[in-house]
């Protein structure tokens, strides 16, 4: 049996010994279990600080892996930028898409308007998971309150051959918010600007005062996820089997 597997035979005493756990402790168990075996995945949206400053206090060079579609908004990467040198993040890798699929299916840079399933597979999903190989268990930044399924979020769970983590799974808005006064963090800047969660430039609209958190993200279609959740990371092959998503140290 090889180690991933052995791993994931004890999710269930690993979700156990969670039960009750703070972010931060179920954070430091998932590092002090895996270390450089275990990356962050970040969007640097508006809620990425909060997971990014806990992992930055347990270790600068906690690895942080940030997947740039080559379809987001400018304030995204200059955000990103400013949260790396707020926290002193050292260990910050930048994924993208692999060109070859795209110079066939999206040539024109409009399949998002065609197919956003496919867009989203080719943008986020493929190369995420290329970026995950060689990582044993991952950390995300998904919470109860975002509503669209992610109620009743666990933990920590078996995502094919890795684990994955969801210390915020709890949180609610108010957590959030607390969070980001206790730690004097930056916010995204197109939060004030209405945009309460922030993807892509091309599938992501303002929200109405009041409005569910995630519903400018691909408004009016009916999609609540651009797949990274809903598909094994570990199940998807690496683009063509044999292309890699460029990977870029920051």
């Amino acid at each position: 049996m090889s180690a991933a597997a052995q791993a994931l035979t004890g999710v269930d005493g690993l979700a156990a010994d969670l039960t009750g756990a703070t972010p931060q402790e179920i954070i430091a168990r998932a590092y002090a279990d895996y270390g450089q075996g275990l990356a962050l995945v970040s969007s640097f949206g508006t809620e990425s600080a909060v997971l990014l400053h806990m992992a930055a206090q347990i270790d600068p060079a906690f690895p942080v892996l940030f997947l740039n579609t080559g379809k987001l908004f400018g304030e995204t990467l200059r955000y990103r930028d400013t949260l790396v040198a707020h926290l002193g993040l050292t260990n910050v890798r930048t994924l993208k898409p692999d060109a070859a699929p795209l110079a066939v299916e999206d040539a024109d840079g409009m399949l998002f308007s065609r197919d956003y399933d496919r867009c989203c597979f080719l943008r986020k999903v493929e190369p995420l998971a290329a970026g995950l190989a060689g990582y044993a268990a991952w950390i995300n930044g998904r919470k109860g309150h975002h509503g669209s399924g992610r109620s009743a979020l666990p933990v920590v769970e078996a995502d094919g051959d890795r684990i994955k983590f969801t210390p915020l799974a709890r949180w609610t808005a108010e957590d959030v918010t607390a969070y980001f006064g206790a730690h004097s963090l930056p916010r995204h800047p197109l939060e004030e600007d209405g945009y309460p969660s922030v993807g892509c430039y091309t599938c992501t609209s303002r929200v109405a005062t009041g409005g569910d958190i995630r519903s400018g993200r691909w408004a009016g279609t009916g999609k609540t996820e651009c797949g990274i959740h809903t598909v094994l990371s570990s199940a998807i092959p690496t683009p063509s089997q044999t292309r890699s998503p460029v990977a870029v140290q920051d």
